[in-house]
């Protein structure tokens, strides 16, 4: 399958199955776009008849390009055959090892944000804290359903984590006294509000998280409309000085930026050019996931200026490199050349598999976007997973399983989207959350684009 697209000046021509990249001219592009409808002869002449008043368009020309197109398809580079399908249902049948917890150290929060998807971290049920104890049976369990895989992740999540710090601190003391023993190497990520970061606590960061999420809106008046205390006050001016001296400290690295933009603020490359300006120079903004119904839910009208604005913050990102102060977003970081195995292109997050999040009560879900929902409750961790049925809903979803992703171009990048969206935008792990895919799949075009613009500078 072959995808094509203009966008900021290239012609872009993207072979979904061998995940080739042709930047090509006017004439190339439209032969391309012919070749496999059209005859020899009639490309010839619908391309003269276009483009024949330019002296460098002749029969012969285009005679060349259309050889040039045969080889490239002959090496697998273009109109290349999908032969992965087989793959994406073996691959996790075949898997019973857990690689990642997401550690809910924290059911609750200490800010009130009204888009919150965990209910200000309560997650629709009743505010709670880890214990030692049950982080410390997640770890077992964890090295326990990891088989021999030494390479191991744990997020500390909330709610705020920090609210639940001293338990943090041991359960990493745990981990890091047992790795050796078992022949494991923890992983481990943080994600904050940032409310209450302390140096004390910042050292500890550094010294043993990986990475780091650091929530943030952008905008001091879009962050604080949302991301408010109990009390109804902003908290702006209260994390972004402990950011940037979290990031300071960190020496500029192993964490990023993370925001979500809603109907309030479909100019969001605002709000990413506000945060770069600040300093911070790994960014992502995420699209809000709410009811239809919800005020700040984005619209049908919102996704021509969203698409705009993507494509806004890519041409920014250009000029920003050029001029030695570029900044990275999430989104659009895609490696060519040495990207993810297909099996991660084919199968996606691994949640419900290889990936779970864990209450701190100790119960089993897919992962965080699923908790409090009994009917996705896998088990515990001192039983294991018991609901070997839902399970095995999420391993049959791929890039394969939905009949609306086995023609789309972009399946090999977002292995079939988000199982959590599906659910919520359509009751099911096995639909497909529309509004999100054709964000998804413009990123994508502009982070190809990126690459191109890198690869020709």
């Amino acid at each position: 399958m072959v995808h094509q697209y203009k966008l900021n000046g290239y012609n872009i021509v993207l072979d979904t199955a061998s995940g080739s990249v042709h930047t090509v001219d006017e004439v190339a592009y439209d032969i391309i776009e012919m070749y496999k409808t059209h005859g020899r002869e009639q490309i010839i002449s619908v391309i003269l008849e276009k483009y024949g008043h330019m002296p460098d368009v002749t029969r012969e020309d285009i005679e060349l390009c259309l050889e040039d197109i045969a080889s490239l398809e002959a090496a697998g580079k273009l109109f290349s055959v999908d032969k992965y399908e087989a793959l994406a249902y073996s691959y996790k049948n075949n898997s019973n090892v857990v690689k990642a917890l997401c550690l809910h150290v924290a059911h609750t929060c200490n800010l009130n944000c009204s888009y919150c998807f965990a209910s200000q971290g309560k997650y629709h049920g009743d505010r709670a804290l880890m214990s030692f104890e049950v982080g410390k049976q997640a770890f077992d369990f964890l090295i326990a359903n990891s088989g021999s895989r030494r390479n191991l992740e744990v997020d500390f999540f909330g709610g705020e984590p920090s609210l639940n710090f001293e338990v943090v601190k041991q359960l990493v003391e745990y981990a890091r006294s047992i790795e050796k023993q078992h022949n494991k190497n923890f992983r481990f990520t943080y994600t904050t509000n940032g409310m209450i970061l302390t140096d004390e606590m910042m050292d500890f960061i550094n010294k043993e998280m990986h990475n780091v999420v650091l929530s943030l809106d952008g905008r001091k008046e879009v962050n604080d409309h949302f991301r408010r205390d109990y009390s109804g006050k902003g908290s702006y001016d209260t994390i972004v000085p402990n950011f940037k001296r979290l990031v300071e400290s960190r020496g500029g690295k192993g964490y990023y930026v993370r925001g979500t933009f809603t109907h309030n603020n479909v100019d969001f490359t605002n709000d990413l050019f506000h945060m770069a300006d600040l300093g911070f120079t790994e960014l992502s903004m995420e699209p809000v996931v709410c009811p239809p119904g919800d005020p700040y839910a984005l619209t049908d009208e919102d996704l021509p200026k969203l698409f705009e604005q993507y494509e806004i913050l890519a041409k920014e990102m250009i000029k920003r490199k050029k001029e030695g102060r570029g900044f990275t977003f999430y989104h659009y970081m895609l490696d060519l050349k040495h990207g993810p195995c297909i099996y991660k292109r084919i199968t996606g997050c691994g949640s419900g598999t290889e990936y779970m999040a864990v209450t701190p009560w100790g119960e089993l879900f897919p992962c965080h976007q699923f908790v409090g929902d009994s009917k996705y409750s896998l088990g515990n961790i001192w039983d294991g997973v018991k609901n070997t049925a839902v399970q095995d809903e999420f391993r049959g979803c791929n890039s394969y399983s939905r009949p609306e992703c086995k023609d789309c171009w972009a399946k090999l990048y977002c292995s079939g989207g988000c199982a959590a969206n599906a659910y919520h935008a359509t009751g099911s792990i096995g639909g497909v959350y529309k509004y999100g895919c054709e964000l998804f799949k413009k990123r994508i075009e502009c982070a190809v684009m990126l690459q191109v613009a890198e690869a020709e500078e």
